[in-house]
């Protein structure tokens, strides 16, 4: 839904809708992104129209992995990335709710990739008033994305903090940090034996 309806707004929108359908047909491509089946504007209003994918997302479902079941689940996670980095996009909100299960394979799919920002896109609106909208969910947000200057290792940040949460059962937002580093305290929290080579790994993610 456009924030204005003034026209040239609204043509804008159009351009980078436009732009969009064509980032999410190539990520289709891929076995676990849901596939573009469809695209429209009716009265002003944009509309995308996915494949369904059938199965439940990680939210609840990942706290309490031991530290082999954490590590299948970054990889997998890290799999799909790589492909989508590929393609010269990141995701921005990479979380629980956005990974699914699917119910027929068991293989993860990565869902909601309405806040894609591609890589070297020129800014559309350049205004004294425009400011870069901070896309994505507080906690899994490293501090460059939310000042609105994501990167690749935005979407490896919350990938970690994906792990964390699954290996802490705290929500990455609780999580103390040191007050003269800002780095995560999270090490004493974990719920089963985690090797020092997987710690190291996790601390660089984040």
């Amino acid at each position: 839904l456009p924030q204005s309806q003034n026209p040239s707004l609204l043509e804008i929108t159009r351009r980078l809708f436009q732009k969009e359908i064509e980032v999410l047909k190539e990520l289709g491509k891929h076995d676990r992104i849901p596939e573009l089946l469809d695209s429209f504007e009716e009265n002003g209003e944009f509309y995308l129209v996915q494949q369904y994918i059938d199965g439940e997302d990680l939210e609840g479902k990942i706290v309490g992995l031991n530290e082999s079941e954490t590590i299948h689940l970054i990889r997998e996670v890290l799999e799909i990335l790589e492909f989508v980095h590929g393609k010269s996009v990141i995701h921005r909100d990479i979380k629980p709710s956005n990974v699914i299960r699917r119910r027929h394979d068991d293989k993860l799919v990565v869902i909601d990739f309405g806040a894609v920002k591609q890589i070297n896109s020129p800014s559309v609106i350049p205004s004294k008033k425009s400011v870069s909208v901070a896309v994505g969910t507080p906690g899994y947000m490293p501090s460059e994305q939310a000042g609105g200057r994501p990167k690749y290792n935005s979407d490896i940040y919350a990938t970690g903090m994906l792990g964390i949460y699954a290996l802490t059962g705290i929500q990455p937002g609780e999580i103390p940090r040191d007050e003269n580093t800002g780095e995560l305290i999270w090490r004493e929290s974990v719920r089963c034996s985690l090797s020092l080579q997987f710690e190291a790994v996790l601390k660089k993610m984040v």
